[in-house]
């Protein structure tokens, strides 16, 4: 058994497996990463360039859009390596570097989520006093302390992650280095990871998820008293998408991490594409299609770009 003095690569299984499918399934993954990329970007610029769109709710998404690209971007970067150089050996610091990453990332999305869910029950429960409780100052200040609060739980994890030793060789069933992934390839004792995640999840994610819960019980309540049927679907079409942005990104990781031990990881594989590759274009697409103000702010932008005679 090798030990961190001497595991200097690991080796990344991504696409190599497939067969004949690789090439295939690499250039779904392309397609739906390129295309992830120009949307969230066309978002960002959006909510940046339109004034009406300078809204706490826009300005969580912006971040949301961020967030998506980076999540695809660093999750596919070793697919392309492989597929371009044939090389499957991945560096330890790159590894565990993309583990620090990914996991800041999808931290933070999930903050994102859940303060999303409190912005909509003010909005929908309490519309007379949503300027006072959410503005965009505020909204900075949260999304910072965000940031830098997934920052350090990650970095605990990932510091926490380089006292462990692994096999030596050690091949990584994946697309990309996994934090529950390493841990479970691991050859020394886990229990201090394993708790040092359950604890953080007791202490930040229960209460996240409980925020969304609880703002969405009160916000369906909320509906239900309203008596004007175009206002009740104004009202549902103004939570439905991040409701099922919220579906989307939870089951997902629900599915993947919370699954029994087992040396079967292609399932395993595929929800990660699934949660690393297609739900970042899921997510602004589903925000995009019944989202008025920004259809009439790509049309305006559209309209200056290309004038009609």
């Amino acid at each position: 058994m090798g030990n961190l003095t001497s595991q200097s690569e690991f080796i990344l299984l991504g696409l190599s497996d497939l067969g004949y499918s690789q090439i295939p399934v690499f250039l779904l993954i392309f397609l739906f990463n390129v295309a992830t990329l120009a949307v969230n970007l066309l978002i960002i610029s959006l909510v940046i360039s339109d004034s009406h769109l300078h809204t706490p709710m826009y300005f969580f998404l912006g971040n949301l859009s961020v967030l998506d690209i980076f999540n695809s971007s660093i999750s596919v970067l070793h697919v392309y390596f492989d597929i371009f150089t044939g090389n499957r050996l991945i560096s330890y610091p790159f590894c565990i570097s993309q583990v620090f990453f990914f996991s800041w990332f999808c931290s933070t999305e999930c903050f994102i989520l859940d303060i999303m869910s409190y912005d909509r029950y003010v909005a929908i429960c309490h519309p007379l006093h949503y300027t006072t409780m959410i503005n965009i100052p505020l909204c900075v200040k949260v999304a910072f302390l965000f940031w830098v609060l997934s920052f350090a739980c990650c970095l605990l994890h990932t510091l926490y992650l380089l006292r462990l030793a692994f096999p030596d060789p050690t091949t990584i069933p994946s697309l990309f280095c996994e934090l529950y992934e390493l841990l479970q390839l691991s050859s020394s004792d886990t229990y201090l990871n394993y708790f040092l995640i359950y604890f953080q999840a007791a202490c930040f994610s229960v209460p996240g998820v409980l925020v969304t819960f609880l703002s969405y019980v009160y916000i369906f309540k909320t509906i239900l008293k309203i008596t004007m049927k175009d206002g009740r679907g104004k009202a549902y079409s103004t939570c439905t998408s991040h409701l099922t942005v919220v579906f989307i990104f939870y089951g997902a990781l629900f599915f993947n991490y919370c699954q029994p031990k087992t040396k079967i990881f292609l399932a395993g594989r595929w929800l990660a594409v699934f949660y690393t590759v297609v739900t970042p274009l899921l997510n602004p697409i589903i925000y995009s299609l019944r989202n008025r103000d920004l259809m009439g702010a790509l049309q305006k932008t559209l309209s200056r770009i290309v004038p009609t005679p």
